[in-house]
């Protein structure tokens, strides 16, 4: 019995259950995670800050 990964579990779930809509909620869930990360180690961070 094989474990799957968080990401293949997501995806089984968006696929089985038909809820492609969770799909861009996800994508941006992500990116703007990853801009606040980088905006905390980086030199531009008052420049990111004060987009939002």
């Amino acid at each position: 019995m094989a474990h799957k990964s968080a990401w293949g579990e997501i995806w089984d779930f968006l696929r089985v259950r038909k809820k492609w809509w969770l799909g861009p909620i996800i994508v941006m869930m992500l990116l703007v995670g990853t801009l606040l990360i980088f905006a905390q180690t980086s030199a531009l961070a008052p420049f990111i800050y004060a987009i939002f």
